[in-house]
């Protein structure tokens, strides 16, 4: 067994009384003008349009770090939203997810001015060799000690195979196999190619390095083919925390295998249940700890002093929003021209036009609920352009507690990647107003319970720096890896 328990269950708490469960928040953000909430540059109040200056990493990071929010969460594409009225014009005119820049590069530097924040970067499987990114996330994993997570994600965007030279995406089931070979690539690297005594240091025999204790890795797959040892010797936690995004079956069957922590995205709690039951259930058939996957939902607060204080503020930011940008990145989503229906047309699966995209929203695009009875492009035109497609909660720091507690017990998330609307004026507003009280409920963690821990610790406990036992990645650590059996 793991050396370190998982957090209780909510129901836990209600039947022993002793302890309420720790929510987990990170703050989710991307290297673009236009996240979630298009057309907000225009704000006199958002800085979004200053992102290709380091001074807002570093000042995001420091507030973020003050707040003892769990990560930065960091969202990424690799081209363009193409599919509304078939060109990336109003994707670019309306800065919808454009420009976009490498979400790793400042790292380092938001590392350096931090002392508990951890980072998680989403980079996909489908466009670079796995010896080239399990070299730049070792690095990054040294230079954080240890504060860095990985959102593993498939690319679908025919803009984006275009850019490297490919005609055709890869076809959705098929993207999760590569990814899988992928990982189990990176693992050998991380995991089998170095003794954790592979360093000696021995001055007097001028012996750095004891070169029989690296694993030469030797790869012959349908996707990939290695022979190497790994270049970079173990980070603070060899494998980064595992994030993957995407409730699809096959993406499921992925999550339930590699995932440590899983982004999910939906309007309802009732909606998204099951689609988390099913993924604990598949991750338990495995031998894992169903309660080892940490769930995090999607969600945008807007908060105020008082629930009236935050409805004038969604009414200001409403003056801003870009339905056009909204309807562009739902459009890319879905593979569905929502500029060819009339904005009453309620829309189905029948309208899809494209294929390779996003699984998991289409399906929660398609589902309607008490709150959303019917799919229209009026509606998405107006849920889309503040929070994209998820959940929005308007009010006091009480009424928006209110609320998450009330997707912990009904959808079974275990955290958020809180989005914002204007940044950094939405994270100010997390951390002084909804992180106290938080807080105050018990059910948020104290600076001295964060001090000094990894990624992968925030989430299961202190000495948990590596991969938990029942991991499939623990099986190709050095001790205990054979690659005649892999």
């Amino acid at each position: 067994m793991s050396e370190v328990t998982t957090n209780p269950t909510v129901s836990d708490h209600a039947s022993n009384g002793l302890h309420k469960k720790k929510v987990l928040i990170n703050a989710f953000d991307m290297s673009t003008v236009g996240h979630l909430s298009p057309g907000q540059w225009k704000n006199p109040k958002d800085r979004s349009a200053t992102k290709r200056k380091l001074e807002y990493w570093i000042d995001l990071a420091k507030l973020l770090d003050r707040g003892g929010i769990n990560a930065l969460f960091l969202a990424d594409t690799y081209g363009g939203y193409d599919t509304y009225e078939g060109n990336l014009d109003n994707c670019i005119r309306r800065a919808a997810q454009w420009p976009m820049t490498d979400p790793t590069i400042a790292i380092s530097a938001m590392a350096a001015v931090t002392k508990n924040l951890a980072f998680a970067i989403t980079a996909s499987t489908s466009f670079e060799p796995p010896f080239l990114l399990a070299k730049r996330f070792s690095t990054l994993g040294h230079l954080t000690g240890g504060r860095f997570g990985w959102n593993i994600v498939t690319s679908w965007k025919k803009a984006a195979f275009k850019a490297i030279g490919l005609d055709t995406p890869i076809e959705h089931d098929e993207r999760y196999a590569q990814a899988d070979e992928y990982l189990r690539v990176l693992y050998k690297l991380w995991e089998g190619s170095w003794s954790d005594s592979a360093i000696v240091e021995n001055k007097e025999k001028d012996e750095y390095i004891d070169p029989d204790k690296i694993r030469t890795i030797k790869h012959a797959g349908k996707y990939f083919n290695l022979e190497s040892r790994h270049i970079v010797d173990p980070s603070p936690q060899r494998t980064p925390l595992l994030f993957q995004a995407g409730t699809s079956s096959a993406g499921s069957e992925f999550a339930a295998t590699h995932a440590e922590a899983i982004f999910v995205s939906s309007h309802s709690p009732a909606i998204l249940r099951p689609k988390i039951d099913k993924i604990r259930q598949l991750a338990k058939e495995k031998g894992r700890d169903p309660r080892s996957i940490k769930f995090f939902a999607t969600f945008t607060p807007i908060l105020g002093r008082t629930d009236e204080e935050a409805r004038q503020k969604h009414e200001e930011l409403l003056k801003y929003a870009s339905t056009i940008g909204g309807l562009v990145l739902v459009s890319g989503w879905t593979g569905i021209d929502l500029s060819k229906y009339d904005p009453d047309h309620e829309l189905s699966e029948k309208d899809i036009t494209e294929d390779h995209r996003v699984r998991s929203l289409l399906d929660a695009f398609t589902t309607t609920s008490p709150d959303i009875p019917k799919w229209t492009p009026r509606v998405i035109a107006e849920k889309a352009s503040i929070g994209g497609l998820g959940p929005v909660a308007v009010g006091s720091p009480q009424t928006v507690a209110d609320e998450l507690e009330k997707w912990v017990a009904e959808a079974d998330v275990d955290g958020f990647n809180v989005g914002y609307v204007t940044t950094p004026g939405s994270f100010e507003d997390v951390v002084d107003l909804l992180v106290p009280e938080l807080r105050k409920r018990g059910i948020y963690p104290e600076e001295s319970d964060i001090e000094g821990l990894t990624a992968r610790e925030r989430v299961y406990g202190k000495g948990q720096q590596g991969l938990r036992d029942d991991h499939v990645g623990s099986g190709y650590k050095y001790d205990v890896y054979d690659e005649n059996k892999a």
